[in-house]
């Protein structure tokens, strides 16, 4: 191994992280769409988990005065589905995330545009199996159908699109004749087809912040771009946001094929350097110098957060005999606290709405005054709602027990 190569310590990896995710409070942003870009896509799967991520990115101005100022959940609604400055995709790993609309196409062309593709496909075979006639012309027809009905009555929750359009109350029997055959109404699997074709996105949903039942409105796609170059500029700002990193953990983060992963990344050119274990890692192109230290810093981070799920390696963040507690068994990660970079326990809501947290070393007197104001303060900030991740943890369970 060559000495030649710039080294990277863990503190440095530390200290990008920070200032870079925009969690050191002197690198906090104002706009929701800076929090995004900042670890390039939001995790969206959970509909809290959006707000919460970018609450922890963002100044708190005490009130919205401009675009998307202050990290309110009013300020980060407007952004979403007033501006539309950040908008959600199915795209990584077929994954929902949330990325800044100047990205969106770049997203939308280097990932989802292959995922829509692989779910008109399995939709129309199906559909065809079901033995009722029904086609892709049928499914042509009844995303028509549907995307008429939203022009004529505005954002709609898919039951009121059901209502509306008889084809999707149509139910199909899937997997005929094995043993696990079971039948499925196709008004979802309609919707998130013209999702995933970005023909419909996500509009305000029926309740709270923290709901999941979204409306749904009429929108154009994005505009295509060649999906080599698309994949290249992803891998740019993956690497910026999240080097020293491998090629194993750009082709865990994206679900792109080995191919595919090694075309973009020989686009890039990215640099390689030295880390502290005597491993090898790549950084943007001239991104090998230190990053200075941020001020002392402490988070809590929701689950799914992108600073926990950014690479398939986390060891330079997170002790790994802490990870059983504080992942799931499919590999999601759970609601995390935070100190300089570094994961040091777990938080979780109570039913009373107290916000409780654990650490799982000792990070000092310091740190444990730091998390314990950030605690007070992400529970006033939450107020009367009740977070429950949907992706639930041993510890996040444990400490959400009454």
């Amino acid at each position: 191994m060559s000495s030649s190569r710039p080294g990277i310590t863990t503190a440095d990896r530390r200290n990008r992280l920070g200032i870079r995710h925009r969690l050191a409070p002197s690198a906090h942003g104002t706009t929701v769409a800076e929090a995004a870009d900042a670890v390039v896509a939001l995790h969206a799967t959970d509909a809290a988990t959006i707000f919460l991520s970018v609450r922890a990115r963002l100044t708190d101005t005490g009130a919205d005065t401009g675009p998307s100022v202050g990290c309110g959940t009013e300020a980060i609604e407007k952004a979403l589905y007033d501006e539309v400055a950040v908008v959600r995709l199915l795209s990584m790993r077929n994954t929902l995330f949330a990325v800044s609309a100047e990205l969106a196409p770049y997203v939308d062309s280097s990932t989802a545009r292959a995922i829509a593709a692989k779910e008109r496909r399995t939709l129309v075979k199906h559909l065809r199996e079901d033995g009722r006639g029904l086609d892709a012309a049928w499914l042509a027809e009844a995303e028509a159908a549907a995307l008429a009905a939203l022009d004529a009555h505005g954002p709609s929750t898919g039951s009121q699109l059901s209502a509306a359009v008889p084809a999707l109350r149509q139910k199909i029997t899937v997997f005929p004749g094995k043993k696990y055959e079971t039948t499925q109404g196709v008004a979802t699997r309609v919707i998130r087809l013209l999702a995933a074709d970005g023909r419909i996105r996500r509009d305000r949903p029926r309740g709270t912040w923290t709901s999941s039942q979204f409306r749904w409105t009429h929108c154009e796609p994005w505009p295509a771009l060649p999906a080599p170059e698309a994949r290249a500029e992803l891998a740019r700002r993956w690497l910026y946001a999240y080097g020293p990193a491998t090629e194993a953990d750009l082709k865990w983060w994206t679900g792109w094929t080995l191919t595919e992963t090694r075309k973009a990344l020989a686009a890039v050119g990215p640099d390689e350097v030295l880390l502290e274990d005597g491993s090898t890692a790549m950084v943007a192109p001239g991104d090998t110098g230190p990053v200075p230290a941020p001020e002392p810093w402490a988070a809590l981070l929701p689950g799914l957060d992108p600073s926990g799920m950014g690479w398939a390696d986390r060891g330079f963040q997170l002790d790994p005999a802490h990870r059983p507690a504080l992942f799931d068994y499919a590999g999601n990660i759970g609601p995390t606290v935070w100190w300089n970079g570094e994961i040091v326990g777990g938080w979780a809501q109570r039913p009373d709405g107290e916000i409780v947290w654990r650490l799982l070393g000792d990070p000092g007197s310091e740190a444990e005054q730091a998390i314990a104001a950030e605690a007070a303060r992400l529970g006033d900030w939450i107020g009367g709602a009740r977070i429950t991740p949907r992706f639930r943890t041993p510890l996040e369970r444990e400490l959400a027990a009454p």
